[in-house]
């Protein structure tokens, strides 16, 4: 990138005073940001916020695919005139040119690009920075030959046949007036040898080199084959500050790309095929929709209410977590995404811990309407900062959901794009594929970033639109139109408009089902979650009894007539029985009331029996017995909530006699334990200081080959090995030099026998203090150097272990 001009701030204020009241308040409803409080209190003020990075940033990504090629196109020029711009986009004449001045008096409204006193069109600093090379030029020749002498300019006029006269000013601005005239710079080119054209030529076509600059005292590069000549003439500019090849002017690049280039500019929309639909029928397919997801989502959340999912390690909830609830809810992956990241955003879930729970604000949302439910996840995910349906990455791996990935601003504005997109729909026509309208994202949004899983534009966002309502027949619903005007009352409105009251009562079938028309209430939910399981969600909710679920009812402290009672409250009265419930599920409720609770399972930490009951009944009654929690559950029966070594303890010291049983009835038998070693004890660790010399007690036996080491020692050089030069002690292999110099707690005869177990592949016997302090003696074989590691087989472990060389206190053989 290189560096704006200086005068795009005061361009901007002078266009702004010259400017109506109308065009100031476009440019302030267009640039909200820069009207924040405290409001700006002079032009001068509005302007300097206008071209703050920040506020032009976040104008740029609402930009449409016509608005961002004339802005680059402009960035490429800046400054020119209107007449250039429309050339270099082929938009001098017809409906292309009345298309290009609808752009420009956008973009002007939006403070981007706008038009100067002199008639040239400017362009925002920070607007121009975006490209590194807008339409992949380089910057034009006043600004390239800025810092050059007015000796080389001469040169170059000279050169190309200009004679040279006046000041540096009047140099640079004769040789720019003939690089600018295509026709002079074509000519100039033609009479340039072979290899400076095919040079000029391959240049003008592909974007410019970034350069580094030299430093100090390093000499100038040389020019490439072909280079000088062009140099030679203005047509490349080198700056002998910068490594990297020649730069090309704007304007010479232009000529040489010939008059019948022209830069894209794409002001029509792709077509959409589309079909004819009514207001009425794009409400009934969104209000199903909508009922739909908002019972789906319900289920999501009580689900985790009542089970909050685990989190990875890593972050989010995995793929088991979802599809647990999935199936809970009955609804598919990308539903319970939307309804996690949604509520999650709307403050009805949160971390606890390694799992994800439901808020306090979760009850109060449960206990309302399904319109208000609704509306409430609507707006959450309406300003969502991803994609919650993206469930896979770029290599095709899934993605956890509520991982708390960065935020993508571009998000925000595809949704935007997707209204934008159905709302040029001609009125009363809806897309006929709705993957069409990917393609009118793309135009409408260009910046934004598409998912990887999206087989056709935009297609995870196109579906979540339509599971949600926003979308419905390809067209754009009234809760789609809620959300693009930006209001909660607007969207909550809509939501109640197309979505009915909660119901509070079922139908309860023959066939042991209960059936509920709409959404059913929070209440009416837990009553039939409670003694039915769930099998059907949506339009209609369906629920089935069964004798399992009826008993689940009961284990949660129902009683057979509480069911009955609560059923038939909420029970739809029909006219061809007195009865509230149908006699299938009376009987049901009845005959599982009856077998309920008749044999009874009770924890216990051991079993007291005995053949006196009056003896067991005295226990049960004794008062220093009660800490046991003694319990009789027959006369010759008790159950202790202690453990079986605590029971015996406290019955013998309460002057009792017990004695344990085997597992198969038989006495137990108390037996002294003898325990006994299974490793030997360590070398006892050298003290620190001189070390003394080992006395071997007289007569202690060894295994030993004395000859052996006798002809050994014999055998070896009469002279020591030299020292080490750092420490003085004499090393016999590289080995122990390692070793010595990581072993820092090892004396210098451990090393050398920890060495030579190495070199030789013995086993031997360490004493070790792992990372927790603990201090073990282990025998190693398979030893491995790896400094500052030991690899080795463990025998304590029975299994491959890696030990540092500083951790290891003494060395003994195996």
């Amino acid at each position: 990138m290189f560096p704006i001009g200086k005068t795009s701030g005061s361009t901007l204020v002078a266009w702004l005073r010259g400017a109506d009241a109308a065009q100031v308040v476009r440019v302030l409803a267009s640039r909200p940001d820069a009207a924040v409080e405290p409001e700006p209190r002079s032009v001068g003020e509005l302007a300097d916020r206008l071209q703050r990075p920040a506020s032009v940033a976040l104008a740029i990504p609402r930009l449409t695919l016509p608005e961002l090629q004339v802005a680059e196109g402009a960035a490429a020029l800046a400054p020119a005139t209107r007449d250039v711009l429309a050339n270099l986009l082929d938009a001098t004449d017809g409906e292309r040119a009345h298309q290009l001045e609808a752009v420009l008096r956008e973009l002007a409204d939006r403070a981007l690009v706008w038009p100067g006193g002199d008639g040239r069109l400017h362009v925002a600093a920070p607007l121009r920075q975006v490209w590194a090379a807008p339409l992949g030029l380089d910057a034009p020749l006043a600004r390239l030959l800025a810092d050059t002498t007015s000796t080389d300019l001469g040169r170059m006029l000279a050169a190309v046949g200009i004679t040279s006269t006046g000041t540096k000013q009047k140099r640079l601005a004769a040789l720019t007036d003939h690089h600018g005239d295509p026709d002079r710079v074509t000519a100039l080119v033609a009479k340039a040898p072979t290899a400076t054209r095919k040079l000029l030529e391959q240049r003008a076509r592909q974007a410019p080199e970034r350069s580094a600059r030299i430093l100090y005292g390093l000499p100038r590069p040389d020019p490439g084959p072909g280079e000088r000549w062009a140099l030679e003439r203005g047509l490349l500019i080198r700056d002998g500050r910068w490594y990297g090849p020649a730069r090309m002017p704007s304007e010479v690049a232009l000529a040489l790309r010939g008059t019948g280039w022209h830069a894209p500019f794409t002001p029509v929309p792709p077509a959409v095929r589309t079909r004819p639909v009514t207001g009425s029928a794009v409400d009934r397919e969104a209000a199903a929709a909508a009922m739909a997801f908002a019972a789906h989502a319900s289920s999501v959340l009580a689900a985790c209410a009542a089970a909050p999912p685990a989190r990875l390690k890593s972050g989010g909830v995995g793929a088991r977590e979802l599809s647990r609830l999935g199936k809970a809810a009955k609804c598919d992956d990308t539903v319970v995404r939307i309804a996690l990241e949604s509520a999650a955003a709307a403050g009805l879930l949160a971390r606890d811990g390694d799992r994800v729970a439901a808020t306090e604000a979760y009850d109060g949302w449960a206990e309302g309407e399904p319109a208000d439910r609704l509306a409430v996840l609507l707006r959450a995910w309406w300003t969502l900062p991803l994609t919650p349906g993206g469930s896979r990455d770029e290599e095709g791996k899934a993605l956890p959901a509520l991982a708390g990935a960065p935020p993508r601003g571009g998000c925000v504005q595809a949704r935007h794009g997707l209204l934008a997109s159905a709302t040029r729909l001609p009125p009363g026509e809806g897309a006929t594929d709705p993957a069409d309208l990917g393609a009118l994202i793309a135009w409408q949004r260009p910046l934004v970033d598409q998912l990887a899983q999206d087989a056709s534009p935009f297609a995870t966002l196109v579906g979540e639109s339509e599971l949600l309502g926003v979308l419905a027949l390809g067209a754009l619903s009234p809760l789609g139109a809620a959300l693009d005007a930006d209001g909660p009352d607007a969207v909550a409105a809509a939501c109640r408009r197309l979505l009915p009251a909660s119901t509070g009562s079922a139908r309860f079938g023959s066939d042991l089902t209960a059936v509920v028309a709409g959404t059913p209430s929070t209440p009416l939910v837990t009553l039939l979650d409670s003694v039915a399981d769930r099998e059907a969600t949506g339009t209609a909710s369906v629920w089935r009894f069964s004798p399992d679920s009826v008993r689940r009812a009961l284990d949660a402290g129902h009683t057979a007539d509480t069911l009955t009672a609560d059923l038939a409250a909420v029970a739809v009265a029909t006219t061809t029985t007195t009865e509230p419930l149908p006699q299938p599920l009376a009987y049901l409720i009845r005959d599982t009331a009856r077998g309920h609770g008749r044999v009874r399972v009770v924890s216990a930490a051991c079993v007291i029996h005995g053949a006196e009951p009056a003896l067991l009944a005295e226990l049960a009654a004794h008062r220093r017995l009660a800490p046991l929690g003694l319990r009789q559950l027959a006369p010759t029966v008790l159950i202790s909530r202690t453990p079986p070594d605590e029971t015996l303890a406290a019955l013998r010291s309460a002057g009792y006699a017990p004695v344990a049983e085997e597992q198969d009835g038989s006495v137990h038998i108390e037996r002294t334990r003898r325990h006994r070693a299974t490793n030997p004890l360590p070398t006892p660790r050298r003290p620190a200081g001189p070390r003394r010399k080992a006395v071997r007690v007289a007569g202690a036996r060894t295994a030993t080959d004395l000859a052996a080491v006798a002809a050994r020692l014999l055998a070896a050089p009469q002279e020591a090995p030299e020292p080490d030069p750092d420490d003085g002690r004499p090393y016999a292999s590289d080995t122990e030099e390692i070793i010595a110099g990581h072993a820092r707690n090892l004396s210098f005869t451990d090393v050398r026998q920890l060495a030579h177990a190495v070199n030789e592949k013995q086993s031997i016997t360490v004493e070790y203090t792992a990372t927790s302090g603990n201090t073990t003696v282990r025998t190693l074989s398979r030893l491995e150097l790896d400094a500052p590691y030991l690899h080795a087989w463990c025998h304590l472990r029975d299994a491959e272990r890696v030990f540092t060389l500083s951790r290891i206190h003494g060395v003994m053989p195996s």
